[in-house]
């Protein structure tokens, strides 16, 4: 013997019939905080935070930032040149 049984209820309507407890408010204060954090942490990764970290030490930080750039470059260049491309012009 088979039985199938068909209930069209909402999820929330599910949960009240089964006694569990409403978890929208805790939820909704939850994705909250999440939010505020994301944006507070967000806030960091603007150009102008990424410039402030980069450079807080002054002339030291722009010469090594400026040697890291250099080195790449030069490393690119040097692929293409053993690839048979001409590199671009510095």
């Amino acid at each position: 013997m088979k039985v199938t049984i068909n209930i069209d209820c909402t999820p929330l309507e599910a949960r009240q019939f089964m006694g569990l407890p409403d978890v929208q408010p805790m939820q909704t204060a939850v994705l909250a905080e999440m939010e505020k954090r994301l944006m507070a942490e967000a806030a960091k990764f603007s150009p102008e935070g990424f410039m402030r970290a980069w450079f807080s030490e002054g002339q030291q930080s722009a010469d090594w930032f400026r040697e890291v750039f250099k080195g790449l470059y030069a490393q690119a260049g040097a692929a293409a040149t053993a690839a048979g491309r001409t590199p671009a012009p510095e």
